[in-house]
């Protein structure tokens, strides 16, 4: 056989052998063939179109998103009526079998502590400037979130009822900043009493 004989057998089982794996490729069938081969042109020859393409052959790849991370400024306030006054020792006491003498004696202490870092760190105004008891008229444009309505409460704003309590917002506030290297998120250090 001669050498050109040789390599013309090459080239057609070559071809034959890529028919094949195309065949297998396209599932039995060679109707995206032509698609394929107009895509592989375009692509080639327009940038363009190879941009709108890539995402479809290499999808982008999705970042694995990080949760939330929590802002400790809320914990500030919490951690002070801690240190002062022991407010979360109280508040997650069980206090069922105290009595209630105890459970005032407890409060009194906690309220006078808790009291002073309130004053001390916020400034606080009532939502409503009026005293308890009296007769207010609730506006068509209020803010749900300054102003809770209950009782019978139909039809449209403006509301005339009586105030139960006037509320609070804070005006303003000073927290201490944290040392450099503290966990914001300790409300509490463990205390550990050493021999």
């Amino acid at each position: 056989m001669e050498t050109y004989q040789i390599v013309l057998l090459t080239l057609a089982g070559a071809a034959v052998l890529k028919l094949l794996i195309l065949l297998v490729v396209g599932k039995g069938s060679f109707s995206r063939f032509g698609l394929a081969l107009k895509t592989y042109f375009r692509v080639l020859s327009d940038e363009a179109t190879a941009e709108r393409i890539r995402p479809l052959l290499v999808p982008p790849v999705e970042e694995v998103k990080k949760p939330a991370r929590l802002s400790p400024e809320p914990l500030r306030l919490v951690t002070l009526l801690q240190r002062e006054g022991r407010l979360l020792d109280f508040l997650l006491e069980d206090i069922q079998a105290a009595s209630d003498e105890q459970i005032g004696a407890g409060v009194r202490e906690l309220h006078r502590k808790a009291q002073t870092v309130v004053k001390e760190h916020l400034v606080l105004e009532p939502v409503l400037a009026k005293s308890e008891g009296e007769s207010v008229e609730v506006p068509a444009n209020f803010d749900p979130s300054a102003i809770r309505l209950t009782g019978n409460v139909t039809g449209q704003p403006p509301f005339r009822g009586v105030l139960q309590h006037h509320g609070w917002r804070v005006k303003n506030y000073t927290l201490p900043t944290l040392p450099e290297g503290q966990d914001p998120f300790i409300l509490a250090p463990a205390e550990v009493e050493l021999p």
